[in-house]
């Protein structure tokens, strides 16, 4: 139920998973091997402690015969676990053509991994209970599948340098997470610049943004902070953004020597 008394996308699509799986006599064990995903997740999303991606929905139809009911309803409960504030990028991330990402922290969500994605979130929401941080986590993989489109979006990506050698959750998640970062940057649709600290005080440094570009329409930014984010359309801000992104393009290395530069840092962790 939500805080309204409102039953949730979430808890709507735990019972419509978990309804016809009783109904075919399947225990949730004999579901996630039908479905091809852990026992702990099929019992996590009939409780509501996690949300499903939409490869686990379709297989749950294709497994149980729901006729598409629960891809239909994934898209609700992948918004609902989103913050207000953050649901309109999620929608003009799934519609751009194109996405110039700044990071001067850490990995975008985009190419983070799950154990990277459960440190930095578990970090940023120290007061809330597991489940919640595991929603969390399901919803920015999920966001993920836009870029296994058969169109994917332009995914540009500059970092500083420093965003490779901050321990988030220690060498093992680190060592994963530029490894998928590498593997990342050497597809098609996909470029990687880092920032060499020794560039020193740069253009990034008051924080990360991202702009989203579109075929025919205006681009948009997205900024972020501790509080919420905020997507910003007056076509001066975009434009002084873009121009910020630009001089940080010239400042960083190389994709090539970034890839090195990268390969080097997993070094440490490995």
């Amino acid at each position: 139920m939500g805080r309204d008394g409102q039953v949730s996308a979430l808890a709507l699509f735990s019972e419509e998973l978990r309804r016809p799986r009783a109904a075919a006599g399947l225990t949730q064990d004999q579901l996630a091997e039908r479905v091809g995903y852990s026992p702990s997740l099929v019992a996590h999303v009939e409780t509501g402690s996690r949300a499903p991606s939409l490869d686990f929905a379709r297989r749950g139809d294709e497994a149980l015969g729901t006729g598409g009911l629960l891809a239909r309803l994934q898209p609700f409960v992948r918004s609902e676990a989103y913050p207000a504030w953050f649901r309109d990028w999620v929608e003009i991330e799934r519609e751009a053509v194109s996405l110039r990402w700044f990071e001067p922290l850490l990995i975008p969500g985009l190419l983070q991994t799950e154990e990277y994605a459960r440190a930095v979130l578990a970090a940023a929401h120290p007061a809330s209970p597991e489940a919640e941080v595991e929603r969390l986590v399901s919803a920015r993989t999920d966001r993920q599948a836009i870029l296994d489109q058969a169109e994917p979006p332009l995914l540009w990506v500059i970092l500083d340098e420093g965003v490779l050698i901050r321990p988030v959750g220690g060498p093992a998640v680190m060592g994963d997470q530029i490894d998928r970062l590498i593997k990342a940057a050497r597809q098609p649709r996909i470029v990687l610049q880092v920032v060499p600290s020794g560039v020193g005080a740069h253009a990034g440094l008051a924080g990360q943004f991202a702009i989203a570009g579109f075929d025919g329409s205006p681009d948009v930014v997205y900024l972020d902070n501790a509080l919420a984010g905020q997507v910003v359309e007056r076509p001066g801000d975009v434009a002084r953004v873009a121009l910020l992104y630009d001089i940080l393009k010239a400042e960083a290395l190389s994709p090539r020597a970034s890839i090195d530069l990268a390969r080097k840092a997993i070094e440490q962790w490995t």
